[in-house]
């Protein structure tokens, strides 16, 4: 039993962190040589950003990736109150928005190289399938 908690807590531990503070994301990502991967979404209202953070954003091969390459950025505007964000989060939000995702779709994912320089984007779950998703972004980072 000991041995089974181990790999688990060994195993979220692993899980690639997803930041809040773009500002922050572009240093670590200049740091390590990274692309930066913002995901514009709304978490409690919006049913193809949810689909797209559990079989997309939570698959091994998606983690395996983001912690060789990626830099992760979550840009969330949930609706309900009791999901509301602190005011600060919320103008570093708009404020990537702003420059990121002026039309406000939902859910949509930019990749930027390290130094903020758009280089990719992908507008909705259109692509439908996790493994769509994630040969186009192999093949992006990996050129």
């Amino acid at each position: 039993m000991k041995i089974l908690a181990s790999i688990l807590l060994i195993s979220f531990l692993a899980l690639p962190e997803w930041l809040t503070d773009f500002s922050a994301a572009q240093q670590a990502a200049q740091k390590d040589h990274k692309f930066i991967l913002i995901s514009f979404s709304g978490s409690d209202w919006c049913g193809p950003c949810i689909k797209m953070k559990q079989e997309v954003y939570g698959s091994a091969d998606f983690e395996t990736l983001a912690e060789k390459k990626l830099v992760l950025v979550r840009a969330d505007f949930p609706r309900s109150k009791k999901n509301q964000l602190p005011k600060e989060q919320i103008k570093l939000n708009e404020a990537l928005a702003d420059k990121y995702n002026p039309a406000g779709k939902f859910p949509f994912t930019v990749l930027t190289d390290e130094n903020g320089t758009i280089v990719k984007t992908w507008d909705g779950y259109a692509f439908g399938s996790q493994e769509t998703f994630m040969k186009e972004l192999t093949d992006v980072v990996n050129r």
